[in-house]
């Protein structure tokens, strides 16, 4: 028996150099596993780093949409107050000079605190007379033929128009010279 092994020392296994060799291809096959845990290492922190991204840019993305449905609701709501406003504008214009008293201007007082809190809300009116014609903000609702304006434009305005930020919450009713 001992000599078996001593044979099987001096000849090596088949493939191989000598009595060294099992040694180096023990180290080759060590490093050859490194290198592929390392390449799977690398796999994963990419992978990891595009999954973040991916949240990263799904988190901004609903943000944005809650913020845009926060706007829409508020719009909304804010829409419904505005006819309210215009009631104030006309029952203001509808008392004659004479008859202004205290309690029409508590009214006025009134009028002003919706104003204002329309305002702290973004809600602006929009300054149409005068102005070129545009379909996105305004709605022609007559033509006045007898006008000295150019063309297209604004001659008078018959319901205000109101924006809220970027967003038309109505648009203003005009008229419009031909």
């Amino acid at each position: 028996m001992r000599t078996e092994s001593v044979a099987n020392e001096e000849v090596g296994t088949p493939g191989t150099n000598g009595p060294g060799a099992t040694a180096v291809e023990e180290e080759v096959s060590l490093q050859t596993q490194i290198d592929q845990a390392n390449a799977r290492a690398e796999e994963f922190l990419d992978s990891l780093q595009r999954e973040r991204a991916s949240f990263q840019n799904y988190k901004r993305r609903v943000e944005k949409e809650r913020a845009e449905q926060r706007a829409q609701v508020a719009g909304d709501v804010l829409v419904k107050l505005l006819p309210v406003l215009d009631d104030f504008y006309r029952a203001v214009d509808a008392v004659p000079e004479g008859e202004r008293d205290q309690w029409f201007d508590g009214i006025i007082l009134i009028l002003r605190k919706l104003e204002r809190f329309l305002s702290d809300q973004g809600v602006a009116p929009m300054d149409a007379l005068g102005k070129p014609f545009d379909p996105a903000f305004h709605e022609a609702i007559g033509v006045d033929l007898s006008s000295d304006a150019e063309s297209g434009t604004v001659t008078a305005v018959l319901q205000r128009g109101y924006v809220h930020g970027e967003r038309v919450l109505r648009p203003a009713m005009v008229r419009v010279a031909e």
